[in-house]
C-alpha cells in the first residue's frame, strides 16, 4: 500500500513539480489552504503531512493529528517555528525540515527590496500613476559600488546576498555569532554596532528561535543606524521590534523598511482582502499606513523554481528517510528508541 501523504499550503503551478519529482511513489493529497484548526479533519486517512512556513502546527494540532495516528509531521521549509517540537516529541511525532535550498532565492529578493526602497523606485512609481513625471527626491542617491551593506546572519542565504553586492562593487560588512571563514571573499565581519552605524543597507538573514532571537532586532539596534539607510528583513517577522521599526520610520529615523515577513501573517497571506478589523492587525495595518515608505511582499522568498524542486526533493527524501530508519541532520525530532 502506498505511504499517503497530505501537502497544505499546495498552490496550483507547484503540483506539477510534485507529480514529476515523486520519484517515490507516494500517494499525494494536495490542499490549496494552509494548515488549521478548521481544516485539519482532511489529514484523516493520511500518513504523514507535508507543511509550509504559515501553517498551524500547534500543541492542539499536533495532539489532533496524533489521534488521526498522523506520526510524520514534515516542512518543506527551513523555518520550522510553525512546528511545536516540544509537543511533538511529547507525542512522538517526528518532524523533519529543509534545511537549505537554492539560497539565491531569499538573496534575490531581498536584494531587490533593498534596490527599491534605497532608489525610491516605488515612491517613483507611484507619482507617476498620479500622473507627477518629476522626480523625487530619494532618487538622488549614491551608487552601488559606493555603499556599504551590512548582512546580518551569514549563513547560505545572508552569503549569497553578500556576494551579489559584492559582485557589483560595494563594501559588505558581516555579523554572526558564528562567523563563516569561507566568506572573507566577500564581505568583511565586525561586531553589530559597527555594522549597523556604517550602513546604507542592512539586511536581516537572522532565524526565529523562541525566547532567544526573538525581537532581537529592535530600538537600541535602530538608533545606531543612518538616518539615509534602508532596513530589509526576509527571515522572520518575530526577530525584529516590528513597533520600533514603525517608531523609526515615523521619526525619520532611518528611510524606509521593505519585508517579506510579519506578525500574524498565517492568517492573510495567500488570501484576498482579508478582514483587517481584529486587533492582531495592528501592525500590519500602521505599516501599510507608511507607504511607500514601508513595503511588504507575501512571503515570496523562497517562491522560484528552483527553490520548489530543492523543497520538494529534500521533503520526499526526507520520508523516504524516516521510513527507513535512516535520521539525519534534516530531523528535528526523532522516534524514541524503546
Amino acid at each position: 500500500m502506498s505511504f499517503k501523504i497530505i501537502s497544505f499550503g499546495t498552490r496550483e503551478n507547484e503540483i506539477s513539480y510534485f507529480e514529476a519529482l515523486n520519484t517515490y511513489n507516494y500517494q499525494m493529497t494536495y490542499q490549496k489552504e494552509n494548515l488549521t484548526a478548521d481544516n485539519i479533519q482532511l489529514c484523516q486517512n493520511h500518513d504523514g503531512i507535508l507543511l509550509r512556513a504559515n501553517s498551524i502546527a500547534d500543541k492542539d494540532n499536533l495532539n489532533q493529528l496524533k489521534s488521526y495516528g498522523i506520526k510524520y509531521v514534515f516542512t518543506r521549509t527551513v523555518g520550522y517555528n510553525h512546528i511545536d517540537l516540544d509537543q511533538a516529541k511529547h507525542n512522538n511525532q517526528i518532524v523533519a525540515y529543509v534545511p537549505t535550498y537554492s539560497p539565491m532565492a531569499v538573496a534575490n529578493l531581498a536584494f531587490s527590496l533593498a534596490m527599491m526602497q534605497y532608489r525610491a523606485l516605488t515612491s517613483s512609481v507611484v507619482a507617476v500613476h498620479t500622473m507627477d513625471f518629476r522626480p523625487q527626491v530619494g532618487n538622488f542617491v549614491a551608487e552601488i559600488q559606493d555603499l556599504t551593506v551590512g548582512i546580518i546572519g551569514t549563513g547560505s542565504i545572508g552569503a549569497a546576498e553578500a556576494q551579489l553586492w559584492q559582485s557589483l562593487g560595494a563594501k559588505v560588512l558581516g555579523y554572526d555569532v558564528k562567523r563563516n571563514p569561507q566568506l572573507t571573499d566577500r564581505l568583511t565581519y565586525t561586531d553589530l554596532a559597527t555594522l549597523l552605524q556604517h550602513s546604507d543597507i542592512v539586511s536581516l538573514h537572522i532565524p526565529h528561535t523562541p525566547g532567544q532571537t526573538t525581537k532581537l532586532f529592535g530600538k537600541t539596534e535602530l538608533a545606531l543606524m543612518k538616518s539615509s539607510a534602508i532596513l530589509i528583513n526576509t527571515s522572520r517577522a518575530e526577530v525584529t521590534d516590528e513597533q520600533a521599526i514603525i517608531d523609526a520610520i515615523k521619526s525619520q529615523q532611518i528611510k524606509g523598511f521593505a519585508t517579506d515577513v510579519i506578525s500574524n501573517e498565517s492568517a492573510i497571506f495567500g488570501k484576498v482582502e482579508p478582514k483587517l478589523t481584529d486587533e492582531k492587525f495592528a501592525i500590519l495595518n500602521q505599516f501599510s499606513n507608511l507607504y511607500p515608505r514601508v513595503i511588504i511582499t507575501p512571503h515570496i522568498g523562497s517562491y522560484t523554481k528552483n527553490a520548489l524542486k530543492d523543497m520538494i526533493t529534500t521533503s520526499y527524501q526526507n520520508f523516504h528517510h524516516a521510513l527507513t530508519d535512516n535520521f539525519n541532520e534534516n530531523f528535528l525530532v526523532t522516534p524514541v528508541k524503546s
